[in-house]
């Protein structure tokens, strides 16, 4: 089995991992993306405490380096947000202005 590329990034708990999450920053140990915690944190309005309960093995350390990565990297993580909502797959993938006709053609 093929090891996977870690690259360590400046913040000591963020890496990212070729082939999880897309290759996007990481929780090192986890799959938890960078952009998941600052989604929860700031779309969402969940605090700290409350993200740190409902995901197992992650540390107040590791949630606080993350939200600091994301205040180091703003654009690149907003646009990891924007590419993973459903907003934006629905914009991508949707067919153009489906008809109920054309809904209806097997």
């Amino acid at each position: 089995m093929k090891k996977k590329a870690i690259r360590k990034t400046n913040h000591p708990h963020i890496v990212q991992v070729e082939g999880v999450c897309g290759g996007r920053p990481i929780i090192e140990g986890t799959r938890l993306a960078v952009w998941h915690v600052a989604d929860y944190h700031y779309k969402s309005g969940m605090s700290v405490e409350e993200i740190l309960m409902n995901c197992e093995n992650v540390t107040l350390a590791q949630l606080y380096d993350a939200l600091a990565y994301y205040h180091d990297h703003k654009a690149e993580i907003n646009k990891d947000i924007w590419e993973n909502s459903y907003e934006y797959w629905i914009e991508r993938h949707a067919p153009a202005q489906t008809t109920p006709e054309r809904a209806l053609v097997a």
